[in-house]
Parts: C-alpha cells; structure tokens; sequence
C-alpha cells in the first residue's frame, strides 16, 4: 500500500515544485508535524494548492527528512523539518 503525505501550499511554493525548482519543503518542529513525520513512512508527497475538494496538485517521490536546528532556512533561524521532494509521478490541475 502506498503512502501519501498530504500538505497544502501557496501558489507561489506550488508553481515552484511543480517546475522542479523547489526540492525541499520546511515545517516548523511542532507537535502537529512530529506526529506525521516522525516514526512514520510515505512513498509520495501529495501538494495540493488550497483547501476546497477540487484544487490543483502535485505528486512527487517522499525522499525522507531531516531536522534542522539553528540553520538559516526560509522559516528563519528555528528547529524545522526539511522535507525532500523526489521526482513529479503526477499532476492534476
């Protein structure tokens, strides 16, 4: 059975990752977030672009994650998870 991480994004991040330029994707080290990454094992990331039923995403291969704590990211400088994003399998506008 495979596995999808499921995260919703703005269209400026969304456009970015569909073209392939943007291959991570950081979240802010909180209990929300460890309770879906940490222990935990996809195949793909799912990023869909708004929170109706019918919105536009993007399927990519979940390459793992690592913990950041201290480094400058795009979240500034505070304990995040930087999340991998693989090869596109899939586009739905």
């Amino acid at each position: 059975m495979n596995r999808t991480l499921i995260l919703t994004i703005k269209k400026e991040w969304f456009d970015l990752i569909k073209s392939g330029k943007k291959k991570i994707e950081y979240r802010e080290y909180k209990e929300y977030w460890k309770k879906r990454l940490l222990n935990k094992s996809y195949d793909f990331i799912e990023f869909r672009n708004g929170y109706r039923k019918n919105v536009p995403t993007v399927k990519a291969v979940y390459e793992g994650y690592v913990v950041i704590d201290g480094d400058i990211t795009p979240l500034g400088n505070i304990k995040q998870f930087a999340i991998y994003i693989g090869d596109l399998v899939e586009e739905n506008e």
